[in-house]
């Protein structure tokens, strides 16, 4: 069975930094494009970023410039570094992977999805 665990939310002042991880199981990830979204109360999930298996990255604009989305495919891990964070980053992020290939930011085309994790920053 396919497993997404996210972790490393949390609550954190504006400026400051965190870095989420996603620890994938069940099958080999290597060759899947992973994905992070974000869902912030009464809105929409939204994409954040995505990686591709040879490390081919896209991002969000409001995200380019602060946000690092990486790898470890011996590990089956994905993470997200977010710097500079804003009050408008605060919503609960999701880890995703898709068989697709290429670069894929619509929620809908993921297979499998994580529990989310909280971040909130404060002005």
């Amino acid at each position: 069975q396919v497993q997404l665990v996210e972790s490393g939310g949390g609550s954190v002042q504006a400026g400051d930094s965190l870095r989420l991880s996603c620890a994938a199981s069940g099958r080999t990830f290597s060759t899947h494009v992973m994905g992070w979204f974000r869902q912030a109360p009464g809105k929409e999930r939204e994409f954040v970023a995505t990686i591709t298996w040879n490390g081919g990255t896209f991002y969000r604009n409001s995200v380019k410039g602060r946000f690092t989305i990486s790898r470890d495919n011996a590990k089956n891990m994905v993470s997200l570094q977010m710097n500079s964070l804003k009050p408008d980053d605060t919503a609960v992020y999701y880890c995703a992977t898709t068989a697709r290939i290429g670069i894929v930011v619509t929620p809908g085309e993921y297979d499998y999805w994580g529990q989310g994790t909280q971040v909130t920053v404060s002005s």
